[in-house]
C-alpha cells in the first residue's frame, strides 16, 4: 500500500522524501541516511564521495548539449531536529516518522516532520536520478550534522568541489532568495558540585513543569516573541526561593542548542506548612505568564505536583548562583540590522538548562550577521556565568555568509523567478544559520543562493511543509538548472 504523500506532485520529490522519513536521522546517527544516499548514487553509476567528515558527495556529467554551462553544486543537509511533545512516545533513533497529509500541509504525528532539511535532499535526489532534466555539471552535497553545529560544512575538504555556484536548498519560505545569513558560536556555562544529602525537616518535594509552549527554530523564530521554558521557570524559581525558602534538588529544561526550549521542570522541597499558598502562587504564576505571552503561547501551563522526597539537594551557594545567572541571562532578540531594521542582526538562545550527579550544564546559542556584535554578546553572556562561578567554554563558532549584490546567479534567479511564477522574489537576509557562510568562507570564489519551499514551524512538533509550495519549488529549481550560464 503506497503512502498517501507519494500520490503529491511532483513524484520524485514526495517518492524520496517518503522514503527519508522511514529512516532514522537525527544528528549524530546519520549511518542510515548516509547509506541510503551513497548506495543511490552508486545505483545509478554516479561518482560517489565520503569525506572523513560525513558528507556525501556525487558528481552527475552534463546532458547533452549543457556541456560548458557553469557547473553547480545542489547542497542540503541529511540530519534532523528530534523534537517531540513530552506525552509522545517515539524514539528518533529508531522509529520513523509518520508523516501524513493535513489539508494544504504535510505533517508528522507529534514530532518534528524533518522537512528541513528532507525536502531540500529529496529535490536534489529527484535530479540526480532524472533522464530528462537539461542542466549542466552537477555536483550534490549531502553534509553530516548541520543542525548541531555544523560539523559536515566545517570539515569540509577545500579541494573537494569542482562548483562555481552553490545552491543551497535549506531555506523555509518559498518567493524568497537568501543572499546572507547569521554565523553563531556556542557557549557552554557549567556548574561543578557535590549533592548535598537532604535530611527533611517537615518539608515536601513539589515537581514544578512548565510546558505547552511553541518553541521553534532559534534563528527563524526568535523575533516572534515566544516564551522561553528556561526562563519562566527561573523566574519563579528565584521567586520561590526568597519567598518560600525553597531549595532545588534537580531542573531540566530545552533539549536541543537550536531549538527554542518548550518545557521546563525542577524539583524543589518547601516546608509542608506553605504547601497550600506555594500552589495559589504556581496558578497565579501561570495567569501571569498567560497574560505575558497569550498572544502567541495559546497552550501555556505551569503546574506542581507533590512527589518524592529527593535523596540530595543541590547545594544552596550553588542553587542561588545558578538561577541568579539564568535568570540574568539575556535571551531572544539582541538588536535588529540598523540599515534593515526588519530582520534581526543578533540574538541569544538560552536553549539548555540541566542537572545530573554534581554537575549542571547551560547551553546557549549564539547568532548575528555582525561579527563583532556576535563577540560582544558572547562576552556579556560569559561574564554573567564567570560571576555566578561556572566555567564557561565557547565552541563551534561558524562565520556569517557576507551578501554579495552583484550576484550573476542571483540575477538569474530572479528572471527565473518572474517567468516561472509570475512574481518577482523577495531578496532577503536569514538569521538562521546556513552552512553557505562556511562553505563560502572554504570556496571565495563561490556564486551562491538559498532558497526552499514553505515550512513553518521548523524544530518543533508542529512542523509542517505547504504541498503547493513544494511543487513551485521543484519547478524554479529545474528551471533555474536549465538557465545556468555558460562559462
Amino acid at each position: 500500500m503506497k503512502s498517501e504523500i507519494t500520490t503529491l506532485q511532483p513524484e520524485a520529490v514526495w517518492r524520496h522524501f517518503n522514503a527519508i522519513c522511514k529512516i532514522p536521522r537525527p544528528s549524530g546517527h546519520l549511518a542510515g541516511i548516509t547509506q541510503y544516499i551513497m548506495n543511490f548514487g552508486n545505483t545509478l553509476g554516479l561518482e560517489t564521495i565520503l569525506d572523513k567528515a560525513g558528507n556525501v558527495l556525487i558528481r552527475k556529467p552534463a546532458t547533452l548539449g549543457m556541456e560548458n554551462r557553469k557547473p553547480v553544486v545542489l547542497q542540503g543537509h541529511m540530519d534532523m531536529v528530534p523534537q517531540k511533545n513530552a506525552d509522545t512516545v517515539h524514539n528518533f533513533e529508531t522509529d520513523p516518522i509518520e508523516a501524513y497529509i493535513d489539508g494544504d500541509w504535510v505533517t508528522a504525528n507529534k514530532t518534528t516532520l524533518g522537512a528541513d532539511n528532507g525536502i531540500g535532499i529529496s529535490s536534489i535526489l529527484a535530479v540526480l536520478e532524472s533522464k530528462t532534466l537539461a542542466h549542466g555539471p552537477l555536483e550534490a552535497l549531502f553534509t553530516y550534522d548541520e543542525e548541531t553545529g555544523m560539523s559536515g560544512a566545517l570539515g569540509l575538504n577545500p579541494d573537494l568541489l569542482q562548483a562555481e555556484i552553490l545552491l543551497n536548498t535549506d531555506s523555509e519560505q518559498e518567493g524568497e532568495l537568501y543572499m546572507s545569513c547569521a554565523g553563531g558560536i556556542n557557549l557552554t556555562a557549567s556548574f561543578r558540585y557535590k549533592d548535598e544529602p537532604y535530611v527533611p525537616e517537615d518539608e515536601i518535594a513539589l515537581k514544578i513543569v512548565v510546558s505547552g509552549l511553541k518553541g521553534g527554530h532559534s534563528g527563524v523564530d526568535i523575533h516572534l516573541g515566544r516564551a522561553n521554558a528556561n526562563k519562566l521557570l527561573f523566574r519563579f524559581l528565584k521567586y520561590a526561593v526568597q519567598e518560600y525558602d525553597a531549595r532545588l534538588a534537580s531542573v531540566s529544561g530545552g533539549t536541543l542548542r537550536n531549538a527554542i526550549p518548550r518545557e521546563a521542570e525542577a524539583i524543589i522541597t518547601i516546608p509542608s506548612e506553605y504547601k497550600n499558598d506555594f500552589l495559589d502562587e504556581i496558578a497565579d504564576f501561570e495567569a501571569l505568564y498567560i497574560h505575558e505571552y497569550g498572544f502567541v503561547e495559546d497552550d501555556l501551563t505551569m503546574v506542581a505536583e507533590e512527589v518524592a522526597l529527593p535523596a540530595t539537594l543541590i547545594p544552596e551557594p550553588i542553587q542561588d548562583d545558578l538561577i541568579n545567572a539564568v535568570v540574568g541571562c539575556r535571551n531572544g532578540v539582541a538588536r535588529m540590522i540598523p540599515e534593515v531594521p526588519e530582520v534581526v542582526e543578533t540574538s541569544s538562545n538560552l536553549a539548555i538548562v540541566h542537572s545530573s550527579e554534581g554537575l549542571i550544564e547551560i547551553l546557549i546559542l549564539v547568532r548575528s550577521s555582525s561579527e563583532s556584535m556576535k563577540q560582544a554578546l558572547t562576552s556579556s553572556l560569559e561574564s554573567i556565568f564567570s560571576l555566578a562561578g561556572a566555567k564557561v567554554e565557547a565552541s563551534g563558532d561558524y562565520p556569517g555568509w557576507e551578501p554579495n549584490l552583484n550576484s550573476p546567479v542571483l540575477k538569474v534567479a530572479k528572471e527565473v523567478h518572474k517567468k516561472v511564477l509570475g512574481s518577482d522574489p523577495e531578496v532577503k537576509i536569514m538569521h538562521a544559520g546556513l552552512e553557505c557562510g562556511i562553505i563560502g568562507a572554504l570556496y571565495p570564489n563561490l556564486d551562491m543562493i538559498s532558497f526552499g519551499p514553505t515550512i513553518k514551524f521548523p524544530h518543533s512538533p508542529d512542523e509542517k511543509v505547504n504541498i503547493a509550495s513544494v511543487e513551485r519549488f521543484w519547478k524554479f529549481l529545474v528551471t533555474l538548472l536549465e538557465n545556468i550560464p555558460v562559462r
